[in-house]
């Protein structure tokens, strides 16, 4: 089966909305743990404009399942993961003036920063993954990198599934098969939605983990959370 990490970023902006601590996000994270998501998923911004930097201290005693950790590895987001030790830490290549993800790693033209950046994770014992477009070179260049896993940009998949074309899974399918040849493991995210996660799993081999996070939370406004959780688990099983 397919885990679940749940991101709880958009929890922490309702949060920041009213400034004080509800709802509160170690709360949340306890509860979606014990719905059965096999994890939790938190991506700090410079700006702290919803997941706080305290906020990964706080979730590490707490979290028993996979504890996963977004960002840009400037300096103070590797001081954090190098303090904290999440299970594993992924690698995107987000602006700091970005709403929200909207890019892979270029791993060629990155390849030495990277290559120093990984290095010092994995010292840590600390298993690394890179935010990754349909690209063969740059899955190629990750695995040469040493990272354990690609989280393969699903926006594109998801904006053409919404339109009826199910062919968009194609690239997926053979980035996945590639990279899984190549050793890497496979994870996914971004705008994947009750809607879609189904298809999408089903068709994507060594699928290890997806991550969800504004889609899920948006659902649960509607749904309830303990209840879009168990349909996201119930989708998940291949």
């Amino acid at each position: 089966m397919t885990k679940l990490s749940v991101n709880i970023n958009k929890i922490a902006t309702i949060r920041n909305a009213r400034g004080g601590n509800t709802p509160n996000l170690v709360e949340a994270a306890i509860k979606i743990q014990e719905f059965g998501a096999q994890g939790i998923t938190i991506h700090p911004r410079p700006d702290e404009r919803h997941i706080r930097y305290q906020d990964a201290y706080d979730l590490k005693p707490i979290v028993h399942t996979e504890y996963n950790v977004e960002g840009n590895p400037n300096k103070k987001f590797m001081d954090l993961v190098l303090d904290i030790k999440p299970t594993q830490v992924t690698l995107v290549p987000d602006a700091v003036d970005a709403i929200t993800s909207n890019a892979g790693w270029d791993t060629v033209k990155n390849y030495d920063f990277l290559n120093e950046i990984i290095s010092e994770f994995k010292q840590k014992g600390i298993r690394t993954s890179i935010f990754m477009e349909n690209n063969k070179k740059w899955i190629e260049a990750a695995a040469k990198l040493g990272a354990d896993r690609i989280e393969l940009y699903t926006e594109e998949f998801a904006s053409q599934y919404d339109l009826g074309n199910k062919d968009a899974i194609k690239p997926y399918i053979e980035s996945a098969t590639f990279a899984s040849e190549l050793g890497l493991g496979i994870n996914a995210g971004h705008d994947l939605s009750l809607d879609n996660i189904a298809f999408f799993t089903e068709n994507i081999p060594n699928l290890l983990e997806v991550s969800i996070g504004h889609a899920l939370i948006s659902e649960a406004l509607y749904l309830g959370l303990q209840n879009v959780v168990n349909m996201y688990l119930y989708r998940l099983k291949k």
